[in-house]
């Protein structure tokens, strides 16, 4: 017996010594020398069942993720939407997929269950179809969970004649500031230099195809119905979703039905739409959207928000052919390899270094399943076909089809000889396909198998990429030791926008969610090459998601696992910043606006934010920490700000400020940031008083005092040394005088035509107005009286943060002058020269001031010659500022409404207390509060949870005779971090 073969152990029956029988003698009991193979696992009933589904028709997607990060699902039963996300744990900050909410408004589907969800490419829009083909088509913008119906399905036939079998959503059109073709940034791949660590990366525009919606913010849906009917939703600047429809083909027979359709957009344009039809054809129509938009002098014709849009539709046969084409060898295979399971239309790629165009792709995939019972020895088996789109000769632009589209769209279904569909080999895998994704802008096929395993293959040449890491060129996270699979037993799958996990329906009916794994080494053994690999990795990740407004929250979740390398989280960020030269230098007097509009800061943030974050009842990473401050700022400058606008309701004009709703959430404002004020005084002041701090400050260089700043988790010099956050801190102080400013008034008002006026004098008339804004002096009067109670005055602190920002303006003019000198020195003397000079000169002077704002962004050390600048600070400016201070009442104060302090006796205290502050009031809200009903009952208060970070805020009614209030809190839909909020 062969050496290492196991005997099988046979017991004797007539006692005695056990047989033993060798199971390599076995294998040629019958002159067959080869050995025995354990047959292949049968397919279930349930993926036979889902098999049969998608060759009876070609939209039945039963669930999707969208950009905004909800995830839908389709119940077993088809009769209701079950819709889930990831949520960040408050105890350890992992996430995980959140329990579903079960969505069903409808009290009956007539049109049957419902078997296909599709998501627009803005807007959180979800179309929902059922079997009839009647379209729902739902908005998630609001919140992650609970959706809001765009347009209803009430009034669309049940007519099976109007099934649908395939979808396609718009892009919608990205602005741009040149005149040339509209592009989306692409910043892969990632180029080591040399043998270092470091990464070169290379932007490359990516090309958009139309056609578009005219506005930037909707998109239009398209549906192709098994008889051959084109239709568009699509977005009326009413805000009522409209339907455009187009005959595609004349169905007459069964054989014409259409099976499946896909389409995609082209370099033209226009739509190309492919179709499978009962009698295995396969064809091509081109489809021109004409939206009827005056054209302007710009390249973008984006209509003004009260222009009526009126599309039209036209069409043109591209090719035919067949799709199936049975040879000899398929007699005796089972009839599902002539039935097609997916049909994907891949629309045509630009390639930057050639300036060519890949041609538009059809393709399609038949899986094979034999019959248990079969006396063939056959496998599963899926094929993947796919046709090339050839255009033999020179094609223009549409140009309204020569103004003959109305007279070819009759012509039948005879294809112009200009176009061809070329047969490429077909592909033939051994799993069975449950699903096609387009990732990298089209160039990649991703495909999902049943198994659970995921492969990407490149599009032209089919060939499965990303088998051995590449730390050398980073295309994609899989360059560097990912890999990615789900669950055996998988029935349907779906990515994320950001390719970093997957969902997946299971045939026991659940949804698991899936993240990439890390296998390129154990993680606590990572070396700085793998790490700064890591790095690249993510920030093309990263700077993608933020380039097309992809949620980011499964990146994070990923990134969660290396928080344990220091290096990690602060090169990522340092890294994206450089990459996508986000702007964190607001040294100069430049316009608080401008930093608050800076909505990829916003993004650079929320990263450090959720990184250092640990835990609602664990202390924060001080860079985190600082991170949470300015995010909040942030948000109540952006809160305050928006109440002082104008808005228009029913034809007529007004201010939140005359809501006292609105009033009591801004005095939550002020009372927050002005115990932020008093925290940041009571923390320099403690500073001040550490001797051993003030000694580091005669030293030349920072490193010592950020050491020692580091050992006393001290963020607050942090806060008032970095621009960025200084400017956030003089923003929230000067609102904050602007409010106080507001309220003075709003309390004299009052005070002269009622209130205390009339109870001085009985006899005095009240005027009706003042008795109808009583809750609003009321709301009034709290926020004067957190402004005059606050122990620290905010236009006082204003005056020394801008004197501070003077002294470091000063300070960065004189130590980087050097650093403008140095291209002073190559130019000549011309005009022209001088003038290239002087730019050169700033320019490198601003690049020196970013690369130190940066850093103390990130809490890292200040520049050196900060130090003298921190000393006189302290000796001179705040000396002067905490002798006129009330030290001792600031040092005792309470300052748990920041939730600032992570001592392990205030978390310890904040736990058992169960309290949590409200993201838009501002005041401590509790899981116990209730909230009256009009039938003299009470109901919990239902939350919304920040996805990301876990803040909360009530979930707030909106009532229509609070129009100020709903303006103010639908500017809330985001959390302050950026995270998607859901309700709970």
């Amino acid at each position: 017996m062969t050496s290492g073969k196991m005997p099988l152990i046979l017991e004797n029956p007539m006692g005695g010594d056990s047989m033993q029988v060798d199971l390599e003698d076995v294998d040629d009991l019958f002159g067959d020398a080869a050995a025995l193979a354990l047959p292949s696992r049968p397919a279930s009933k349930r993926l036979r069942q889902r098999l049969d589904d998608l060759r009876q028709r070609g939209c039945c997607q039963g669930i999707s993720w969208s950009k905004g990060g909800t995830i839908v699902s389709i119940s077993p039963n088809g009769q209701a939407l079950q819709i889930r996300h990831i949520q960040a744990d408050e105890k350890d900050a992992t996430f995980s997929l959140s329990k579903p909410t079960i969505w069903s408004p409808w009290a009956s589907l007539p049109g049957g269950p419902l078997v296909h969800v599709i998501w627009g490419p803005v807007n959180s829009d979800l179309a929902i179809i059922d079997a009839a083909g009647r379209v729902l088509i739902v908005n998630f913008s609001g919140n992650l969970n609970r959706p809001t119906v765009s347009r209803t399905w009430d009034s669309d036939s049940v007519d099976d004649a109007q099934a649908i079998v395939g979808t396609y959503w718009l892009q919608n059109i990205q602005p741009t500031k040149t005149r040339g073709p509209p592009y989306t940034p692409s910043y892969a791949p990632a180029v080591r230099n040399g043998n270092g660590n470091n990464y070169h990366f290379q932007m490359t525009p990516i090309l958009n195809t139309g056609p578009w919606h005219p506005h930037p913010s909707k998109s239009a849906l398209v549906s192709i119905t098994t008889s051959g009917i084109f239709k568009l939703f699509w977005g009326q600047n009413t805000g009522k979703i409209e339907e455009t429809t187009l005959e595609l083909e004349n169905v007459t027979t069964a054989d014409d039905l259409i099976t499946h359709a896909a389409a995609c957009s082209d370099r033209t344009n226009t739509l190309m739409v492919g179709m499978a039809t009962a009698s295995k054809q396969l064809r091509v129509v081109q489809v021109i959207v004409n939206w009827n938009i005056p054209k302007g002098d710009g390249a973008q014709n984006i209509p003004v928000a009260n222009q009526t849009l009126s599309p039209t539709l036209m069409k043109r046969h591209v090719a035919i052919t067949s799709w199936f084409q049975p040879s000899s060898n398929d007699s005796h295979l089972d009839a599902s390899i002539s039935k097609i399971t997916h049909l994907e239309m891949l629309p045509s790629v630009h390639n930057a270094s050639t300036k060519e165009w890949s041609p538009v792709m059809v393709l399609t995939v038949r899986s094979i399943v034999p019959e248990q019972n079969s006396p063939y020895e056959q496998e599963v088996q899926s094929i993947i076909d796919r046709w090339e789109l050839l255009v033999d000769q020179q094609q223009s632009l549409h140009s309204a089809f020569e103004n003959s589209g109305s007279k070819r769209s009759s012509a039948g279904s005879t294809p112009p000889h200009s176009s061809r569909l070329k047969k490429l080999d077909p592909l033939v895998v051994h799993k069975i396909v449950v699903g096609i994704t387009l990732v990298n802008f089209g160039k990649i096929i991703c495909i999902g198998y049943s198994d659970g395993s995921v492969e990407y293959r490149d599009r032209a040449s089919m060939v499965e990429l990303y088998h051995e890491p590449n730390l050398d060129r980073i295309n994609s996270i899989f360059d560097v030791g990912f890999s990615q699979n789900g669950e055996p037993s998988c029935l349907q799958m779906a990515l994320s926008p950001t390719n970093f996990s997957l969902v997946q329906i299971c045939e026991d009916g659940q949804v698991k969610w899936n993240p990439i794994h890390y296998t390129l080494a154990d993680i606590e053994s990572m070396n700085d090459s793998q790490v700064s690999a890591l790095v690249a990795s993510f920030t093309i990740s990263t700077a993608q998601a933020a380039t097309v407004n992809t949620n980011i929250d499964d990146i994070l979740a990923v990134a969660r696992n290396f928080v344990s390398k220091d290096a990690f989280a602060i090169d990522w960020v340092k890294t994206m910043v450089q990459m996508m030269k986000i702007t964190v230098d607001y040294t100069e007097d430049a316009p608080h606006d401008h930093l608050i509009k800076n909505g990829i800061l916003q993004m650079f943030l929320s990263i450090s934010n959720y990184l250092g974050w640990r835990g609602n009842f664990q202390p924060r990473l001080p860079w985190g920490k600082l991170a949470m401050v300015a995010l909040n700022l942030r948000n109540i400058v952006i809160m305050i700000t928006l109440s002082n606008n104008t808005i228009t309701v029913k034809q007529s004009t007004m201010t939140p400020l005359d809501e006292p709703d609105v009033i009591n959430a801004l005095a939550g404002c002020v009372k927050w940031a002005t115990d932020l004020l008093c925290w940041l005084s009571d923390s320099l002041f403690c500073l001040f008083d550490d001797a051993k701090f003030m000694a580091l400050l005669k030293h030349t260089q920072s490193a010592p005092m950020m050491a020692y700043l580091q050992l006393q988790n001290e963020i607050a010099l942090h806060l008032i040394l970095c621009s960025a956050t200084r400017g956030l801190l003089s923003a929230v102080c000067r609102r904050i005088t602007l409010l106080d400013t507001f309220a003075t008034k709003a309390i004299t008002w009052y005070e002269t035509r009622g209130g205390s006026h009339a109870n001085n004098n009985p006899n005095a008339t009240l005027d009706p107005r003042a008795a109808a804004h009583a809750a609003l002096y009321t709301a009034y009067q709290k926020i004067r009286q957190y402004t005059s109670s606050s122990l620290i005055k905010a236009d006082e602190f204003d005056k020394l943060l801008t004197g501070l920002g003077t002294d470091i303006r000063s300070a960065y003019n004189t130590a980087l002058a050097v650093l403008g000198e140095q291209p002073a020195r190559t130019n000549n003397q011309s005009a022209q020269a001088n003038a290239a000079k002087l730019d050169a000169s700033q320019e490198a002077i601003a690049r020196g001031r970013q690369h130190c704002e940066l850093s103390m962004l990130l809490l890292q050390a200040p520049p050196p010659f900060f130090v003298s600048v921190v000393d006189k600070f302290f000796n001179k400016e705040l000396k002067e500022f905490r002798a006129r201070s009330n030290v001792s009442r600031l040092y005792f104060a309470d300052y748990s409404l920041l939730e600032i302090n992570d001592g392990p006796r205030t978390l310890e205290r904040r736990r058992k207390q169960g309290t949590r502050v409200d993201l838009f009031k501002r005041v401590e809200i509790s899981r116990k509060t209730s909230r009256a009903l009009g039938n003299g009952n009470t109901s919990p208060i239902a939350w919304r949870v920040c996805a990301r970070c876990s803040s909360v805020m009530e979930d707030v009614p909106i009532a229509s005779s609070k129009p100020g209030f709903i303006f103010l809190l639908r500017q809330q839909y985001l959390c302050c971090c950026g995270g998607r909020m859901a309700v709970s």
